[in-house]
């Protein structure tokens, strides 16, 4: 039998740098966490899914979907031992849930679609496509960048979630989430 995953409880504010392919998500990430000095979770599915390919070729399967959810989450959970009040996810579960909606035909494994309900953040930052696609092994939509952005922002708003969309120069960006982050600190 599978274990369950969990989500480790935290006082700390969980952010996830949100939205498709190729748009600054890992710069924002990185750059927000050294600004609020605070710790950062890199995208699991990233070097998972790069080793996959690097030693078969193939790219993300259905069956990869609840390992990438898995090890997504086991970072999460010890990113939070190094966290000081806020802790920035390059990606989480609802990303997850997007990719698969998007790549197969609707399809969604109903357990990750149960996590993407019961986890918890406290806002999203909506990256738009507004910056130049860099190709590597793993993005396959540069054609259909509009359409994924917003299949992003759909669920977002269908889940009724907190977000804000970070558009321009990465300075634009950057202001933009820290006027976003001063204001959740206060509260």
């Amino acid at each position: 039998m599978e274990e369950s995953i969990q989500q480790q409880p935290s006082d700390c504010l969980r952010i996830v740098i949100y939205g498709p392919e190729s748009t600054g998500k890992t710069t924002i990430a990185k750059a927000l966490a050294d600004t609020f000095q605070t710790a950062w979770v890199p995208e699991f599915a990233r070097d998972y899914l790069q080793k996959k390919f690097d030693s078969t070729g193939e790219v993300c399967s259905k069956e990869d979907l609840i390992q990438i959810v898995k090890g997504q989450m086991e970072a999460e959970n010890k990113a939070l031992e190094t966290s000081h009040k806020i802790l920035f996810c390059d990606t989480n579960v609802l990303v997850t849930q997007v990719w698969s909606e998007t790549h197969f035909n609707g399809y969604c494994d109903p357990r990750i679609r149960d996590y993407a309900t019961n986890f918890h953040y406290d806002h999203y930052f909506l990256t738009h496509i507004d910056v130049p696609w860099q190709e590597d092994d793993l993005r396959d939509r540069p054609n259909d960048r509009e359409a994924m952005f917003n299949s992003f922002m759909e669920l977002l708003k269908k889940r009724n979630l907190s977000f804000t969309v970070l558009k321009g120069t990465h300075e634009a960006r950057m202001k933009k989430a820290e006027q976003v982050l001063t204001n959740l600190l206060k509260k």
